[in-house]
């Protein structure tokens, strides 16, 4: 992890009576290293009133360089000339994408091959996803060849009176326990935090300590179930610092991903004061 590289190049700079860490780290180091070695961007949903131009714009003046993309941003049959442009739009921005979706899966090999042959040519490390319970042998076989992980997304309330079939933690483990390693899940605090309208209580920490080694993404939020609108960190009842925590100590290698999906056109101002939450969270925890 960054932190251990870190405490290298700082022992080495006051051996040498330097004092210009920061010169010492990669361009990645530093994009990670804002946010406390972990890497963070956004779920590209979050701006999903714009382009994939103007969604990588904004994207890059709140400071983020890695995004989770979703299929209107990068559409799942698109054309190599197609991704081509779409990579370099990315560069242009200095923005990674790391992972797509939320993607369903089924049993089909076929279509499932169909999907990391896009995942492969956009240069993903994962793919949210919804899978069918029986899809997971041709999902075995396919993250294996392809080296791209698969986190299963929970989705809290699906109805009035139900819940997704993913919701928890201990449901996902369960199903993934005999399967591939790269297998695992992409929890969405905002969703475990729903779950209690229908009287699951999940502390998202915990969650992501029960997954350990299985955390392959994260989908960041806050959430008001009074008023059913996520809403800016802080505001509802996320604990950032102890999410990072939890993260940390599961020795979390993936993606951090803000996922807003409160109203305004433009939810840029909201999304800064979340980052900004991060931030400061991140820089606390050292």
């Amino acid at each position: 992890m960054i932190e251990n590289r870190r405490r290298f190049l700082q022992t080495a700079a006051a051996t040498l009576g330097l004092s210009a860490l920061p010169n010492f780290l990669s361009a990645e180091e530093k994009k990670e290293d804002a946010f406390g070695g972990f890497k963070f961007g956004a779920q590209s949903y979050t701006f999903r009133e714009f382009n994939t131009e103007q969604t990588l714009k904004r994207m890059q003046d709140l400071g983020l360089h890695y995004v989770e993309f979703f299929n209107k941003h990068a559409p799942l049959n698109s054309s190599p000339a197609q991704i081509k442009a779409l990579l370099k739009l990315c560069k242009e921005y200095q923005i990674t994408p790391l992972a797509w979706g939320v993607q369903h899966f089924t049993k089909n090999t076929d279509a499932n091959r169909k999907v990391f042959e896009f995942g492969k040519a956009l240069g993903i490390e994962m793919f949210s996803a919804s899978p069918d319970k029986d899809s997971f042998d041709s999902l075995d076989k396919l993250c294996e060849e392809y080296k791209i992980n698969i986190g299963i997304h929970p989705h809290g309330p699906v109805g009035k009176n139900k819940l997704d079939q993913w919701y928890s933690a201990e449901i996902i483990l369960q199903a993934v326990k005999d399967h591939s390693p790269r297998i695992g899940s992409c929890l969405d605090t905002g969703h475990l935090i729903r779950a209690a309208q229908l009287g699951k209580k999940l502390d998202p920490a915990e969650q992501i300590r029960i997954m350990g080694a299985c955390n392959f993404g994260v989908h960041l939020k806050d959430h008001d179930n009074k008023a059913h609108e996520d809403v800016i960190f802080g505001k509802g009842v996320l604990d950032v610092p102890g999410v990072l925590k939890a993260l940390r100590e599961v020795k979390f290698h993936g993606m951090i991903s803000i996922e807003y999906e409160a109203h305004p056109k433009d939810p840029s101002a909201d999304v800064r004061a979340c980052v900004e939450v991060v931030r400061e969270a991140a820089k606390k925890r050292g």
